[in-house]
């Protein structure tokens, strides 16, 4: 590898302060197939491009939504068959509606956690103003 191609990769503890993903789960990532480092070192350290690094931000988006691992894969394949160029047409039509069918799933997804949120924000509200009861009766 020359000294360009060792610049234009990060090491695993650069893509894991990028990504805000743990080195362990970067790993874990590699094992499963979801994104395999674009390069090693001469050592044997995994290096990563910045695709690789974007790759990594579509499955970090996906994890608090509860998308299993097989969807992630499916949505990664579905997003380069998209990016290439030489890709059939008929391939094209199934990433599509397999991108519609994961974008559905994260509509809902996002619709819960406004929920939860409206929860969350409702109970912090009745806490704030509990405590603002009982600091006013104690002070008179």
């Amino acid at each position: 590898m020359t000294e360009d191609t060792a610049r234009a990769h990060l090491q695993i503890g650069q893509v894991a302060e990028r990504s805000e993903l743990s080195i362990k789960t970067i790993r874990h990532y590699d094992e499963v197939g979801l994104v395999t480092p674009s390069a090693r070192s001469a050592g044997g350290f995994r290096l990563y491009t910045e695709a690789d690094v974007e790759r990594l931000l579509v499955i970090r988006r996906m994890k608090p939504l509860g998308f299993t691992l097989a969807e992630m894969k499916e949505l990664l394949e579905a997003l380069d068959v998209l990016e290439d160029s030489t890709s059939s047409a008929t391939l094209r039509r199934q990433a599509g509606a397999t991108l519609d069918v994961l974008r559905g799933k994260a509509q809902d997804s996002c619709e819960n956690l406004r929920r939860q949120l409206t929860y969350a924000e409702e109970l912090t509200d009745l806490l704030t103003a509990r405590l603002d009861a009982e600091a006013s009766s104690t002070i008179r």
